[in-house]
């Protein structure tokens, strides 16, 4: 009985080879892109998951409390740790690890001598215990309890030596210390929060960055994150409470009030509060994947529903030969899993051929070797079924319920034969969904346009970022800006912690104001740059002067948003003292300037203030001349080489590091955009199948119209309003559904587009138009035909 069905199956789908195809490509798509999706889900949810006792191991991690704001810090205090670890019986080990880049290294390959430039890890010895990343000897016996050590990656290794066998050999960190390579790790699975690959012992610190190797308790950093290996059934809540106590004991008084929080591992790559990524994106891939497969088994039921017709005589000599409803049910559903598994093998194919342009979209290394595992086994053998049986029981049903009598003699009512409007709900479903997606995606596209665009409030146009070595003095820096001044395409110079809007090297400090006698219960941002910042980057300056150049912070500039928070207008701010950095910093402010963005969109203007600082500069910002920039990029090269003999010439231009601030959203807008269009791909293959099935259904009534003396436009005209009412339909039903999902998007940006109904007009008119255009090619071509030939049978 099962051969037989699968014989009759297979007769069938040759016989109509253009509906199987439409069905296997549909599904194929469908299949594909949800075989992406999977691999993409897998990649997100094995993150960190390969550590043993990854339940006892967290991140603490600070909530600092300023009033009614809150702002979350993957960091602690430089003393936290020891503290946390001498002073309580909660864990079995804590280790720090600062992250730091842009190191230079010197080291001897085969009797060269090479130079790189690299991001360190200074790590404490119980971090590779607390962690099992294992060494390429298998052996986890190596430590960086000794100063002038280091761990390599594999990877690292065969960068600077050509092969893994370096134990033992030495390289020069910063033209000044001297480390010896004691261990190589395996290779770091892609998966891991951490993706460092040079360690060295976190002795080294003192010399590089004294405040994150020290013991101090009234500031953080975000380069420092702190981890424990708690003993086994500890609470997470009653550590927590208990911690409450810490910063009152050992934090000097201030509005700036922390609170320590225990963070899992399985939350760290998924909590957006601590730069992880959002699951709920996620979650809307999987929904979008989930589309997919929908639209494509709507496409299946539509033009199965349609066929029926064409087989009706079959299922009526059947029935009248025996055959049961539930003989025929199985049929067909038969049918469908045949034309399914195709599809599932051709999806196979499209998700190996565009894999490379996925990994390429999303920066990411997956591959097909997840496929083979029981899980994806499992998940396509799931997923095959469940399209056959979605796609092939209404159907099935369908047709199992025709009348022997009716279907021999050509009689079968119009709702029977075709299911008319079952197939105009699922239609309006294809469109609603489609709708929905490109909408999402105009709106989308418009935010990261605005964010990219919008006025930031300082200059981001043909400016280049030069780095500088740490710790430079003010001789050495003034003897390079005086130069780099002199080159006739650079127009302005200034030496700085950050560029305005960079949110990486943030300092935030706590205020005094004035003659008030409290710290503000907000922080302020830093930007620590020159007398010739504010210039260079043309932030405009709307009340008193600029700073003077001077060895000391005794000026500073301030921004509106300061003389909000503190509630004086921009000339009140002015000659007024603030006390900074617990009291370290005493300034006049001698000058306020227009807000500017001083981190992306989705975070509000931070209060700011502007001072010198030589030592503390990372980079130059020089504002050149569009024309000839090659040349004078050469030049900048020239003279900072001069400079900083022994080290390596990097920049970056603004405006493009800008852009890469919502390098993550823009890749989530391009496979939005993928999708979208993969959807309306699926969905054209549906209309395109019902029009072909109509116009084979009505050639006659075609024919004798033209007989009548229409023309191929109302022809036209008659074929596409059906189909427009339903897409009005789908547009009424979507923009609402749209609206909501773009409205919960947007609140994670402090500044926003709005959401226009001109954006949802575009989405309806755009199904409309492809819509149209699927459908008019049999349309026309059988508005042209010779009637006589189709009614030379009456």
């Amino acid at each position: 009985m099962i051969r037989n069905y699968f014989k009759i199956a297979w007769r069938n789908i040759v016989k109509r080879k253009v509906f199987a195809a439409i069905n296997i490509l549909g599904l194929a798509i469908g299949f594909g892109s949800s075989i992406l999706i999977y691999l993409f889900l897998n990649y997100n949810l094995s993150f960190d998951n390969f550590h043993n006792e990854i339940d006892r191991i967290h991140r603490i991690t600070t909530e600092e409390h300023r009033g009614n704001d809150v702002e979350y810090s993957t960091s602690v205090p430089p003393a936290f740790a020891k503290i946390f670890k001498e002073d309580y019986s909660y864990a079995e080990k804590v280790a720090k690890i600062v992250l730091q880049d842009g190191f230079i290294i010197d080291f001897n390959a085969s009797g060269t001598e090479k130079k790189l430039k690299q991001d360190i890890a200074f790590v404490e010895e119980d971090f590779f215990k607390i962690f099992n990343f294992p060494l390429l000897n298998g052996s986890n016996n190596v430590s960086l309890s000794a100063p002038n050590t280091a761990i390599v990656t594999e990877e690292m290794a065969v960068k600077m030596y050509g092969d893994t066998d370096v134990v033992g050999k030495t390289f020069v960190l910063e033209n000044d210390k001297t480390i010896k390579i004691t261990g190589v790790l395996k290779s770091l699975p892609k998966t891991s929060f951490l993706k460092s690959e040079l360690f060295v012992s976190f002795q080294n610190l003192t010399d590089f960055f004294e405040f994150a190797a020290g013991e101090n308790w009234n500031g953080i950093t975000d380069n420092l994150q702190c981890f424990a290996l708690l003993y086994p059934k500890q609470s997470i809540a009653k550590i927590e409470t208990t911690l409450l106590e810490l910063p009152k004991k050992h934090r000097a008084s201030s509005k700036n009030r922390h609170v320590y929080k225990l963070q899992p591992m399985s939350d760290v790559h998924f909590n957006p509060d601590y730069g992880g990524i959002n699951p709920t994106l996620l979650w809307a891939f999987a929904i979008i994947g989930m589309f997919l497969i929908v639209i494509a088994s709507i496409n299946f039921i539509n033009i199965s529903t349609a066929q029926a017709f064409y087989r009706s005589k079959e299922i009526g000599i059947r029935k009248v030969l025996g055959s049961f409803k539930r003989d025929l049910f199985w049929q067909f559903l038969s049918e469908t899993f045949i034309i399914s598994s195709f599809a599932l093998i051709v999806g196979l194919l499209f998700a190996y051929l565009f894999l490379p342009s996925f990994n390429s979209l999303f920066e990411i290394q997956l591959t097909f070797e997840g496929l083979w595992s029981i899980r994806f086994t499992g998940f396509i053998i799931l997923i095959l079924f469940i399209v056959s049986f979605l796609s092939g029981s209404y159907p099935g049903i369908l047709i199992s319920k025709i009348v022997p009598v009716l279907a021999l003699k050509g009689k079968l009512s119009h709702n029977v034969r075709g299911s008319t409007n079952t197939r105009k709900v699922l239609v309006v479903i294809q469109f609603t969904v489609s709708i929905v997606l490109i909408a999402s995606t105009i709106i989308m596209s418009k935010q990261i346009d605005y964010s990219i665009n919008a006025d930031l409030g300082f200059d981001k146009e043909s400016i280049v970022m030069v780095t500088i070595p740490r710790g430079i003095d003010d001789e050495k820096f003034y003897s390079l800006k005086g130069r780099l001044e002199q080159i006739s395409g650079v127009e302005h110079v200034s030496g700085c912690l950050s560029s305005p809007g960079a949110s990486e090297n943030i300092w935030t400090t706590n205020i005094k104001f004035h003659t008030r006698s409290e710290d503000e219960e907000f922080n302020v941002s830093s930007k620590l740059g020159d007398e010739d910042y504010i210039k260079t980057f043309n932030i405009e300056l709307v009340a008193g002067r600029n700073f003077i150049k001077r060895d000391i912070i005794d000026e500073v500039l301030v921004n509106e948003k300061l003389s909000e928070k503190l509630g004086l207008s921009a000339e009140d701010m002015l000659n007024k003292q603030i006390y900074l950095n617990g009291g370290n910093i005493k300034a006049n402010i001698v000058g306020v300037v227009k807000n500017f963005h001083d981190e992306n969109f989705t975070k509000a203007i931070s209060p700011v203030f502007i001072a010198p600082n030589t030592i503390a500069y990372g980079e130059i910002g020089l504002k050149i001349n569009h024309n000839g920039i090659n040349n004078t990029l050469s030049l900048i090269n020239e003279k900072w080489s001069e400079t900083f003999k022994g080290n390596i010439f990097e920049y970056r231009f603004l405006d493009e590091h800008v852009a890469e601030q919502y390098e993550r959203e823009q890749r989530y807008l391009n496979l939005s955009k993928v999708f979208s269009g993969l959807a309306i791909l699926i969905g054209c293959l549906g209309v395109y199948g019902l029009i072909l099935f109509f116009v084979n259904q009505r050639i006659k009534e075609i024919g004798v119209r033209k007989v009548l003396g229409s023309s191929v436009r109302s022809i036209l005209t008659l074929f596409s309003y059906d189909f427009i009412k339903l897409i009005l339909i789908a547009g009424v039903i979507a923009t609402p559904i749209a609206w909501y999902i773009t409205e919960q998007w947007l609140r994670e940006y402090a500044f926003r587009t709005d959401i226009k109904l001109w954006y949802f007009i575009i989405a309806i008119v755009c199904i409309m138009l492809i819509t149209f255009v699927t459908m008019s090619y049999q349309t026309i071509k059988a508005a042209i035909a010779n009637p006589i030939k189709s009614l030379r049978t009456e």
